[in-house]
This record gives C-alpha cells, sequence and structure tokens, in this order.
C-alpha cells in the first residue's frame, strides 16, 4: 500500500507539471496509473477503466480549478475564447458522462487509444500546431466552432475522463494562439467536464466497483494521493509559464500524449 501511495504521489507531481505546462488536468498521467493500480484489485478488476477515467475526472476538478486561478492575472484567460464555448462543453460532457458508465470495459479503453493517437497524427500532420510563426494574429471563433464543436469536446472528454485539453489545446492552436495561452485557456474549459463527469461517477457505480474507499466508481485514496502531489507543484510551475520556446512546448506537448498512449497499448 505505501508503494502505490508513493507512486501515485510521484504521478500526482506530474500531472501538476502537466495541468499547467499543457492543460491536461491530469487526465492523460491519472488514467493509466489508476488503471493499473485497479486492475490488481481483485474487486475492481472489472470495472478498472471506469474507476481510472473517474478518480482522474475527480482529480481534475481540483487541478483545473487550482490552476485556472493561479493563471487568472497573466492576461492568458482570454473572454473571447472561453464564452460561449465553455457552456457548450458542458452540455456535451452531460452526454458524454452517461454514456461512458453504459459502456463495455474495453470499449473504453481502446476509444482512448484511439482517440490519443488521432489527435497526435492530426496535430503532427496540420500545419500550425508544431510550428507557428510569430506575427501570427489569433482568430475568432465561429458559431459553429463554439456549438457543435463545444458539444463534441464535452462528450468525448467525459466519455474518457480526460478533460478536454486534447482537443481545445489544438483548436486554439488552429486560432493562432500560442502554446503558453492555449494551454492556459484549456484548464477553465475542462472545468464543466470533470465537474459534470465527477457528479454522474459518484452515483453512477455498481457493487463491482464501490467499496469502502470509493465514492461511486471514484477511489477516494488514489484521488487523494494524487492531489497531494499536484497541488504544490501546480503553485511553483505556474512561474515558469511563458518561458518556454513556443515550438518547443509544442513538441514536448505531443510528447506527453504519445507517452500515454503507449502506457495504455501496452497495458493489458
Amino acid at each position: 500500500m505505501m508503494i502505490e501511495i508513493a507512486v501515485l504521489l510521484g504521478f500526482g507531481c506530474l500531472s501538476g507539471v502537466t495541468t499547467v505546462l499543457f492543460g491536461f488536468g491530469g487526465g492523460f498521467i491519472t488514467v493509466p496509473v489508476v488503471y493499473a493500480f485497479a486492475l490488481a484489485e481483485p474487486e475492481h478488476a472489472l470495472g478498472a477503466m471506469h474507476v481510472a477515467v473517474a478518480t482522474s475526472t475527480a482529480v481534475m476538478v481540483v487541478n483545473a480549478g487550482s490552476a485556472t486561478f493561479a493563471q487568472r492575472r497573466t492576461g492568458r484567460l482570454r473572454r473571447e475564447y472561453l464564452w460561449p464555448l465553455i457552456a457548450f462543453i458542458g452540455l456535451g460532457a452531460v452526454l458524454g458522462s452517461f454514456a461512458a458508465t453504459a459502456a463495455d470495459e474495453s470499449v473504453l479503453r481502446w476509444l482512448f487509444v484511439a482517440y490519443l493517437a488521432l489527435t497526435i497524427a492530426d496535430s503532427v500532420v496540420r500545419k500550425g500546431f508544431v510550428s507557428r510563426q510569430e506575427d501570427t494574429r489569433p482568430r475568432a471563433l465561429g458559431g459553429f466552432t463554439a456549438t457543435a464543436g463545444g458539444i463534441g469536446i464535452g462528450a468525448v472528454a467525459s466519455f474518457l475522463g480526460v478533460g478536454g485539453s486534447v482537443l481545445t489545446v489544438p483548436l486554439m492552436r488552429r486560432k493562432g494562439l500560442p502554446m503558453a495561452d492555449a494551454t492556459a485557456l484549456a484548464n477553465p474549459l475542462s472545468l464543466p467536464v470533470a465537474v459534470i463527469g465527477t457528479a454522474v461517477y459518484a452515483f453512477a457505480a455498481t457493487g463491482t466497483a464501490s467499496g469502502t474507499a470509493h465514492v461511486g466508481y471514484i477511489d477516494l485514496v488514489a484521488a487523494g494521493a494524487l492531489l497531494c502531489g499536484s497541488l504544490p507543484t501546480i503553485a511553483v510551475t505556474r512561474r515558469v509559464v511563458g518561458r518556454i520556446p513556443d515550438r518547443v512546448h509544442a513538441i514536448a506537448y505531443l510528447a506527453l500524449l504519445a507517452a500515454a498512449l503507449i502506457a495504455v497499448v501496452v497495458r493489458r
């Protein structure tokens, strides 16, 4: 148990870094590690991916909220990109969370893998993500992007427990924003997904996933350990945002997605 806690604390620290630098909220870091530990517990093995997604979503509420608060004075949380996109993401999150609770365990896992692979491929192939011209002027979100795009982001993100940064960051890059701004916006845009998903998962578990250390599908011990590592790290990491070269920031974002993809694929 102590080894498990120590590992979770370490990954919590890593999730704090990725929350601030990449807007992940912890999802891509916490899902693989909680999934691995849940598989090792006979009473939770049948619902391991559901436990991983639910716990990740609960951690994301605190991480994304903390990072949003820390970045509120930087000027990177641009209102014109937050509203009304955030409202439609919330609507999509309701649909995705309920769908996830009814999904087959293997389907959830492989959709998570496919989601990561497609995102990496799109970001590498599409111009403007890795390399951005310094004189590029940010473009406004269109009405269709804010409505249909927002609902789609919310539904997919809540279904997979990843917060939405993997969709919102590439979207903001396509609109010409620097990585520092795109990742900063990913945190508040992840909050409706995290809050709604946590509420649904807390009341949706069956007997195979619930227990004394669980609220619904949410593993309280794992969530607590992850947060103990992430919150202090968020406070420290926010000081380096904006100092990283834009291209390096973008490449590091894709490298972390690739690492999460490998972690889930190799774990059987």
